[in-house]
């Protein structure tokens, strides 16, 4: 049976960093460094989300020779559309009347 469950804060600050520029690969320090985000945070989600088809990632071959590859990510269709229905609904949920 599926579970669904509303995104953590987290996966939702993921979503809005990499949701800036979808089609852009971006490394996870980057990332870091744009949520806040701790590694130890960053990066069992990114993998969790790949799992999920929300995120792609590649190995990525270094900008400077001696260096070791990297993995770069970005979101899948999937992943911007779960953002942009995440953003929506923050949006709406900004003007809705309080209950009486």
């Amino acid at each position: 049976m599926a579970r669904n469950r509303r995104p953590s804060k987290q996966m939702r600050s993921l979503l809005d960093a990499l949701s800036v520029r979808p089609d852009e690969w971006r490394h996870g320090y980057d990332i870091i460094k744009q949520t806040g985000l701790l590694s130890g945070t960053l990066y069992p989600l990114l993998i969790r989300m790949t799992d999920q088809g929300l995120v792609e990632a590649e190995w990525r071959e270094p900008a400077q020779p001696g260096r070791p590859a990297r993995h770069a990510y970005r979101l899948t269709a999937q992943g911007f559309a779960l953002a942009r229905e995440m953003r929506e609904e923050r949006h709406l949920s900004g003007f809705r009347e309080a209950p009486v």
